[in-house]
């Protein structure tokens, strides 16, 4: 769990080993924490302590999606490697005591699978997600494999699970981040996409707040950057366990 705000930010992803992680029909539990559907919502209870300083993360988060989306999408040439948005135009309760924070609003669930490492296939992708006027969520992967052309998935979401590809548009730069990783994103020639903030910035990620023009509106999106080479290099590998501890 990754927490921004006035607050600060706090971070929690701990590695558990198998005797810690417990999986049927209706929960998947990790550690003190659990996932389970109740029937209209997904609730995460959590229950963790930030790294690298142990700060207290503990709440619920209720994900309540309208619609379930079934759309999956590979996302390199040989469909090794997959993406679905599992409740794109979702609504969000957050509850926590640790710390004391609550609050609504829209959210966004997806997965990513795959059945090979994720350095075989790409060189680097960048991501985005924007909530539109009408409660749609629009997404756009870029993604520049290790071999062959480029590929971009631009889609469209209805809260009802219905979607539509859309034209992405051009590609724009951006200020690189902290660690200089490259940043771009897609957005209409009529309006420049502007860097409003950077939420994560780490050696091989980079996670940003981007406003641009998208399929006529002005949107606030949610923007990922991954440099794939950086992910299994030796000083990453190095650093990871200070960001997410290992519990066997």
């Amino acid at each position: 769990m990754a927490l921004y705000g006035e607050g600060g930010k706090r971070w929690a992803m701990t590695e558990r080993g198998r005797r810690h992680v417990h999986r049927d029909q209706s929960e998947f539990v990790i550690g003190p924490s659990r996932v389970h559907w109740d029937g209209t919502a997904l609730v995460v209870d959590i229950d963790e302590w930030c790294a690298p300083l142990p700060y207290r993360l503990r709440g619920r988060v209720r994900v309540i999606p309208p619609a379930l989306c079934r759309f999956v999408a590979p996302l390199d040439a040989a469909g090794r490697h997959r993406w679905g948005p599992i409740a794109p135009c979702a609504r969000i309760e957050v509850d926590l005591q640790a710390p004391a924070l609550r609050w609504q609003g829209h959210a966004y669930m997806d997965s990513n699978e795959g059945d090979e490492p994720v350095d075989r296939a790409f060189a680097d992708w960048d991501w985005s997600r924007a909530t539109m006027a009408n409660g749609d969520t629009t997404v756009i992967y870029d993604l520049r494999p290790l071999q062959g052309p480029e590929r971009v998935i631009a889609k469209r979401f209805r809260p009802d699970s219905s979607h539509a590809a859309f034209e992405a548009p051009a590609r724009h730069r951006l200020p690189t981040s902290g660690w200089r990783i490259a940043r771009q994103v897609r957005g209409e020639a009529s309006s420049a996409p502007r860097l409003m903030q950077t939420l994560e910035d780490t050696p091989f990620y980079v996670r940003s707040q981007i406003a641009s023009t998208l399929l006529g509106e002005e949107v606030v999106s949610i923007h990922e950057t991954l440099d794939v080479p950086r992910v299994v290099s030796l000083p990453v590998r190095l650093m990871l366990p200070w960001r997410m501890p290992r519990r066997p």
